[in-house]
């Protein structure tokens, strides 16, 4: 039988020594294991936590939810800021917010006493039916990369473990716990992996979560290819991988042992005591995997602190001004201005009398809210949630009357949109219906036949259909899920204070048979447990440019207040090799009356090629913030890997000799500079 040890005794050890390296001391303390307790330490405990092993002194790690903020398993009780949802942040097109957020929400993690947060999620968007779109990042693999490293970065600075989810290819709600995503090596490596793997290599991601789903007809929990090999051996992961909650319910103990499932969430099924013991004694996995999945978890637990005085770590808090602050600036800054015939907007506060605000979206609140309704892991309670009507009454106070009747009123708001049921932007399933609900379509033709000064502003997390309405309104906003302070950045745009600076992060097809996933019942929502991938590489703009279908809103557009030339292109350089880098430059130039950020987006063309390849795929970015007539030059940096495209006959990246053309724009439709080099060998 097992010592038990003092607190005293357990001093001594060499893993309690903070002064040994971090492998010396994981070393230490998988040595003092059992066998039994190795078992123990596979599964959760309470929803939330792994298992204690007390005569060691190895307390609970625990993980909580979610993508939009922590909320600890109190139903409530225990209040924290609700940032904006994904998707919203994601259209910033701003990794420095993306860290902000990640060590703010970090510190919230910490505050709650908890050691790792459920998140980022970063799915792709390969369908706008997808009911978790609102919870993912984009359609697109670099500007998902640029992102998702940035979170990670930002969480993990504050000694919280990101858990980056779902890996991979969990694109659709419909059949999500059996479904098998067939999807080809090429599409794997240039669409789904990238961000997962930049996590890795860029930002030492500390743990993945694995998806519920199947690929290629094998579970991500039992996935030996996906966590062992890409994961662990090629990308050199060293955190640990926990499955979705329940995701194991298909595999067996072995397999997942063997692939590389450290721990099995929430409770213990496949890892439980007795199924491991049989597995291990009829030789399905080896002490060696068992021992490489447990000293991963072990190395998080002291990464995060677990063994550390807590005073040594970094200090937690909650629902502070600078949270507050940096959720209603993610929200200003991720509001998107799809439409503004005759600037209409801003609004000026001097000149309104009468302001009518109508739509069931109006007095929304999306904090709090039921798992099971459809919120699921974003579900958030929040100490307070200014909502659209509380923000523009606040704004308009004393100065402008607030009514109810758009006949009556210079201009009307209307608040339209989606929300966290069933149907909509929910977990569980995917959305019913590409359009607004029919009583909303009514109620905008209805407001704009009555006041033709309308303002349509929607509250969502994912495309829908405008081709019944947006003709007859003069400005569409896009401000998405936009967490606790949305009320006031939504004001703040209206009026003025903030110039709009959002872009799309994802494309918004007229209608849904323009989407790639949308040509058969075989691509979604599948066929015989299978939902086959024949769009390829070809996700979002790539296929809508490829086809040449003209979409509703373009990946990357996005209005301002005021207005931008793109001038003086050059390259250092007319011919690169391998091993060069090629800068791009440009002149920036804010040509109208405000100041304003825009984000220049860097696209390259093979204009060549042995293979099928996107008419233009992109590669670069950058937010710059322009006082009106201010120019800047602005630098962009190439290399080899962003020409490149993965060759299925070689399994490997390859540039092919040739000209590729150098695409400089304000969205992927919207291309004022361009230029080409050319690659030799």
């Amino acid at each position: 039988m097992s010592k038990n040890y003092s607190e005293e005794e357990l001093y001594q050890f060499p893993f309690r020594d903070k002064s040994l390296e971090l492998e010396e001391r994981v070393k230490d303390l998988l040595s003092r294991l059992t066998l039994e307790e190795k078992f123990k330490l596979c599964s959760g405990r309470l929803m939330w936590h792994t298992k204690p092993i007390k005569r060691l002194g190895v307390k609970p790690f625990t993980m909580y939810d979610g993508p939009h903020g922590v909320r600890p398993d109190t139903m409530g009780e225990i209040k924290s800021t609700y940032f904006p949802s994904a998707i919203c942040r994601a259209a910033t097109w701003d990794p420095e917010l993306s860290h902000e957020f990640g060590k703010a929400v970090a510190e919230e993690v910490r505050d709650v006493g908890a050691h790792m947060l459920l998140a980022p999620g970063i799915n792709i968007q390969r369908t706008p039916m997808n009911g978790r779109t609102f919870e993912y990042q984009t359609e697109d693999p670099h500007l998902n990369k640029i992102l998702a490293v940035a979170t990670v970065k930002g969480i993990q600075s504050q000694k919280i473990a990101a858990c980056v989810k779902h890996f991979v290819c969990n694109n659709q709600e419909t059949n999500r716990f059996t479904v098998s995503s067939e999807v080809s090596e090429r599409a794997l490596q240039e669409i789904y992996l990238p961000a997962f793997k930049a996590t890795v290599q860029e930002a030492d991601a500390w743990s993945f979560m694995t998806c519920y789903n199947k690929v290629n007809g094998i579970y991500g929990s039992e996935n030996y290819n996906l966590l062992r090999e890409r994961l662990m051996e090629q990308w050199g992961f060293r955190g640990f991988t926990v499955s979705d909650w329940n995701a194991t319910a298909n595999t067996s103990t072995g397999s997942c042992v063997t692939a590389g499932l450290s721990l099995e969430m929430p409770t213990a099924k496949k890892y439980n005591k007795r199924n491991m013991k049989k597995a291990f004694q009829e030789g399905k996995f080896t002490e060696d995997s068992l021992n490489d999945n447990i000293k991963r978890l072990l190395r998080v637990m002291f990464l995060v602190g677990l063994f550390d005085d807590k005073n040594t770590l970094p200090s937690g808090n909650r629902n502070t001004l600078e949270h507050q602050s940096i959720a209603r600036k993610i929200a200003e800054n991720g509001i998107v201005l799809l439409k503004n015939k005759d600037a209409l907007l801003p609004l000026n506060i001097d000149k309104l009398k009468k302001l009518a605000i109508v739509g069931p979206n109006a007095n929304l609140k999306f904090g709090g809210g039921d798992m099971l309704a459809g919120g699921g892991s974003s579900v958030n309670y929040p100490p307070y949630e200014i909502t659209p009507l509380e923000g523009l009454k606040q704004k308009c106070r004393d100065r402008v009357e607030i009514i109810e009747t758009p006949s009556k009123a210079d201009v009307t708001i209307l608040f339209a949109g989606l929300n966290h049921e069933h149907g909509m932007d929910a977990e569980g399933e995917d959305r019913n219906k590409f359009e607004l609900p029919l009583e909303q379509i009514e109620l905008i033709k209805r407001t704009v036949k009555q006041n033709p000064n309308t303002i349509v502003i929607l509250i969502n997390g994912s495309p829908i259909a405008m081709s019944d309405w947006i003709d007859s309104v003069p400005s569409v906003i896009e401000a998405w899920y936009g967490g606790m302070e949305v009320g006031n950045a939504i004001a703040n745009v209206l009026f003025g204070d903030v110039n709009p600076s959002g872009k799309l992060p994802l494309t918004f097809p007229k209608k849904l048979s323009d989407s790639p996933a949308h040509n058969s019942e075989r691509s979604f929502p599948g066929v015989e447990e299978r939902v086959f991938y024949d769009e390829g590489i070809y996700v979002g703009y790539r296929y809508f440019d490829k086809e040449q279908i003209d979409p509703l809103f373009p990946f990357g557009y996005g209005l301002s207040y005021t207005t931008f030339n793109y001038e003086n292109l050059k390259l250092d350089k007319e011919k690169f090799t391998k091993n060069d880098t090629v800068t791009v430059s440009l002149d920036i130039v804010n040509s109208g009356n405000r100041s304003g950020m825009e984000i220049i987006q860097l696209y390259i063309q093979d204009i060549k090629s042995s293979i099928d390849r996107p008419p233009k795929e992109l590669k670069q970015f950058k937010k710059v913030k322009l006082e009106p007539n201010e120019r800047k030059t602005v630098e962009l940096t190439l290399n080899f890997d962003d020409f490149s495209f993965y060759d299925d006959s070689t399994h490997s990246w390859v540039v092919e000799p040739g000209t590729f053309n150098i695409l400089l724009g304000s969205s992927s439709r919207d291309i004022h500079l361009q230029k080409e080099i050319e690659y030799f060998e």
